[in-house]
């Protein structure tokens, strides 16, 4: 069992230390406006409703009545903006993170840098373990349910009649659990958030096919270059093991945008998937316009590494039409003290955003001093040596393969049947190895 020492991320301005939370369920209530039983009954929030993704039918129905789509990013970018400012003006934000400094760091690929000093204090650090992808819910540890309903701006679910909708004040449907977009009172930039899927099912922090997609539709519905939503997997930093992505706004490119690739292939539906080229960390690029083939063929390959174990971070970028998929090792490094004393001073856990080239710095000496050799150092002790991406490559493309031809039992093929990634907690699908096949799921 490997485990690491670091400060978790306060994301929410109810999350306490283990022991502090474990005690809290047996008080009989929490005394606060949550997303739990205890407060639920009764309550509203925004609902903003998306519309899914247009069909070649549709669309030439809409060309015939000569009806132009009616874009809805300028709406969902203010909504959100507007109530984290809300938020940020209630105090509800552990610092001003507007005031933290950034710059970009010269050089070929631009990595920026800021210094957040605010981050880790108050905090002491926690173990964490590092060498199992897919680990239970644990509903005795800080969770998304036990946020404050202040801390949440608005719901975010497919709408009903394929138009887009918002309503300012709706009843939380407790029986099908909605989608949530809250603050993280620990951000890093501006417009800092958490959308976590079907909150009160209490989902691991493993992805699936309906949760990736919901992720790309909101990337889809923000429609901002500036807008990215990112992920990380138990064992690549992520510190609660409730189902969640996180975005923010940056207006400039992250360098593994402006990174130069390789084709390897197209799959059936348009997708592309190339492989990263002179950059620290080795990882792949999906490419697609159809945000459905593409979420699935992301999906397929994430739940490969999440069987196989290892490690990974996922970028999603251009309103959802490139997702970067990231596997590392740098926490099982640290755990097998291979990591320099040098890097793990700077207290830089390199998760999604700094493999992505933002480098969110805690001491103002590594700020002062941060180059991109400095930069490049540490990340590419995140990636896998180019021998074992190379195995961890095959494994997802005959991963991807066995899903296409039917191989992998599905998720998207029935919600009420079977559910590979854990959606349901009644029923369960074991897992086995096909032989002569890649670790494919087969239902016994």
């Amino acid at each position: 069992m490997l485990r690491i020492k670091r400060v978790p991320t306060v994301v929410s301005n109810y999350q306490k230390e283990d022991g502090e939370e474990a005690s809290r369920q047996t008080t009989g209530g929490c005394g606060r406006n949550c997303l739990n039983s205890c407060c639920l009954p009764g309550s509203k929030l925004p609902l903003y409703a998306f519309k899914k993704e247009t069909t070649a039918k549709e669309l030439a129905a809409e060309e015939i009545k000569q009806q132009p789509q009616q874009p809805p990013v300028a709406f969902l970018e203010s909504l959100l903006l507007g109530e984290w400012e809300d938020r940020m003006q209630k105090g509800l934000f552990r610092y001003d993170v507007t005031a933290c400094q950034t710059k970009v760091i010269p050089g070929d690929h631009g990595f920026i840098a800021q210094l957040n000093e605010g981050r880790h204090l108050k905090k002491r650090p926690t173990e964490f373990r590092v060498d199992k992808v897919l680990q239970p819910f644990d509903g005795s540890k800080f969770n998304f349910t036990k946020v404050g309903q202040e801390e949440v701006i608005f719901q975010f679910e497919a709408s009903e009649d394929g138009e887009i909708q918002f309503f300012p004040n709706a009843p939380i449907d407790v029986a099908n659990s909605p989608s949530v977009v809250a603050i993280n009172v620990s951000p890093i930039e501006y417009g800092h958030v958490l959308l976590i899927p079907r909150v009160l099912e209490c989902l691991p922090q493993r992805i699936d096919h309906e949760s990736l997609l919901l992720a790309l539709y909101m990337a889809a519905e923000a429609g901002s270059p500036y807008f990215r939503l990112g992920y990380n997997s138990l064992g690549a930093f992520a510190t609660i093991n409730h189902l969640h992505f996180q975005a923010y706004y940056l207006a400039v490119p992250f360098p593994i945008e402006k990174t130069s690739t390789k084709n390897i292939t197209t799959l059936s539906g348009g997708i592309e998937i190339s492989q990263l080229l002179n950059y620290p960390v080795r990882g792949l690029v999906f490419e697609g316009s159809s945000l459905e083939n593409l979420s699935a063929a992301v999906a397929d390959a994430c739940i490969c590494l999440q069987i196989n174990n290892i490690p990974y971070n996922v970028l999603i970028s251009d309103s959802g039409r490139r997702i970067f998929l990231l596997p590392q090792c740098y926490a099982e490094k640290q755990a097998l003290g291979e990591v320099s004393s040098e890097l793990l001073d700077t207290q830089v856990n390199p998760a999604v955003w700094e493999i992505s080239g933002h480098m969110v710095l805690k001491r103002k000496e590594d700020y002062d001093e941060a180059s991109e050799e400095n930069a490049w150092r540490l990340l590419a002790e995140v990636s896998l040596s180019e021998e074992i991406f190379q195995e961890v490559k095959d494994i997802i493309f005959e991963a991807i393969t066995c899903a296409v031809d039917e191989c992998v039992v599905n998720t998207r093929s029935s919600d009420e049947d079977q559910d590979v990634e854990g959606r349901s907690h009644e029923k369960t699908v074991n897992l086995a190895i096909v032989p002569g096949k890649p670790e494919c799921l087969v239902q016994n």
